[in-house]
């Protein structure tokens, strides 16, 4: 092959390179050009000057690629032609108040090579086109939150298979979640559905779910948990709804860091295997949980007595209160540095490693009123006052509690300092510690 046919055949490939680092310097597809135009017919800001439609001018000669010069464009060669790939709708400043309008389905539509679609924060009404999912199959990253949107969400969602994130938070959305949101979306890594008024069950996972966040808190759910979760998740909160049931499924999830189910109608005990795992912040409070706290390491051989800031520690949270829970303080517990157990019905005196732990400044809240507790045991070297930051509360249990445990109580544990003699009979076979 001779150099001048050896360039003939590298130049194309040449200007395919340069065109596809440099999508300035072609112009924008027609169709997506007229999709930006439908656009800001049924979008505009609700800050009349300087939002963020401002530079989104269709008519100035200066103005040759919406990809350079449009705020929350971004463009990209696909097959030879110059794309919208990624459309972010709004400031998302903190002190914007974002767009009104509604979601233009004839727009949308004709941006086929679409990947992420964002609507930031303000006051967007209307449905998401329900066909989004079958128009519009490159998506990965779906971000509509905190604005007016309504109707149900499409089951056609479902039918992007490249989705990694969906957020439709803090809207007014209604209907069921569809079932096929956890069971055809292989590479959904974030689904988050909070704060609308979502119905029904939390849908079943298939075994292949990658799901690592999953959040539904603040809807209107009922019913039973799945079966089972998916074994990578790592953020679980369906607070607020009216679930109900045991949570055994949970455990199923050997990855959780971050777990809350707290507000909802929860029955049986609590699994002791969901204190064996890499959960940091635990939120089970305000339910209907009983029975004992078990020790998750009864059947291992590992000893209580090693628990130590070794299982949790700086920056861990585990919140029980407000339950039917029984039975003595588990020990385990003492190396939570926020630990709420109040409002339930506890019994016996406050392990020992739990005082060492608070007058360390190591746990730094502990919050044991209105349980039937017997004895908080302070040393002679504990002194009468509490490290800087700490709190501690013992009001109202089976015992008149040191000074220190009433100083950091809530304005909720008011009432006696200690409960009737007669509560506590029922609870401590009626001999009252001091």
């Amino acid at each position: 092959m001779t150099l001048c046919n050896f360039f003939r055949h590298l130049l194309p490939l040449i200007l395919t390179l340069f065109t596809s680092i440099s999508p300035s310097t072609q112009q924008l597809f027609s169709g997506d050009l007229n999709a930006l135009h439908q656009i800001t017919y049924s979008l505009t800001d609700v800050k009349k000057t300087g939002g963020f439609f401002s530079t989104w001018n269709f008519t100035s000669p200066e103005i040759q690629n919406p990809c350079v010069s449009f705020s929350g464009v971004t463009c990209s060669v696909v097959n030879n032609q110059l794309r919208v790939v990624s459309l972010y709708l709004g400031t998302g400043l903190s002190d914007s108040p974002g767009l009104a309008g509604i979601i233009s389905a004839e727009g949308l539509y004709q941006l086929t090579e679409l990947t992420q679609l964002v609507i930031y924060p303000g006051i967007v009404t209307g449905f998401i086109p329900s066909e989004i999912g079958n128009r519009l199959k490159n998506l990965r990253i779906i971000f509509i939150t905190n604005n007016r949107i309504t109707g149900t969400i499409p089951v056609s969602i479902s039918k992007l298979s490249h989705l990694h994130t969906l957020d439709l938070s803090h809207n007014k959305l209604t209907g069921k979640i569809p079932a096929t949101l956890t069971t055809l979306l292989p590479n959904l890594k974030t689904l988050v559905l909070s704060y609308n008024r979502l119905v029904g069950e939390v849908p079943n996972f298939s075994d292949e779910s990658q799901l690592i966040h999953l959040d539904l808190k603040n809807n209107l759910l009922d019913g039973a948990l799945p079966k089972n979760f998916p074994k990578t998740l790592r953020y679980l909160s369906l607070s607020s709804n009216g679930l109900w049931g045991p949570v055994d499924s949970v455990t199923s999830s050997f990855n959780l860091v971050y777990l809350d189910l707290s507000m909802n109608k929860f029955t049986g005990s609590i699994p002791s295997s969901l204190f064996f795992t890499s959960l940091q912040s635990m939120y089970l409070q305000r339910n209907n949980f009983t029975g004992k706290i078990n020790s998750p390491f009864l059947s291992t051989s590992t000893s209580t007595s090693t628990s130590s800031f070794e299982l949790y520690g700086f920056g861990s949270t585990i919140d029980l209160s407000h339950n039917l829970l029984s039975g003595e303080i588990p020990s385990f517990l003492d190396s939570v540095e926020t630990l709420f157990l109040n409002n339930n019905h506890f019994t016996g005196k406050v392990p020992e490693s739990y005082v060492s732990n608070v007058f360390a400044g190591k746990m730094k809240t502990l919050y044991l009123q209105r349980n039937y507790i017997t004895l908080f045991p302070m040393g002679e070297k504990m002194g009468t006052v509490l490290p800087d930051g700490v709190a501690l509360c013992l009001r109202y249990n089976c015992m008149v509690p040191p000074a220190v445990g009433l100083t950091a109580c809530p304005v909720s544990a008011g009432g006696p300092v200690s409960r009737p003699f007669g509560q506590c009979s029922v609870f401590n076979s009626g001999k009252l510690m001091g």
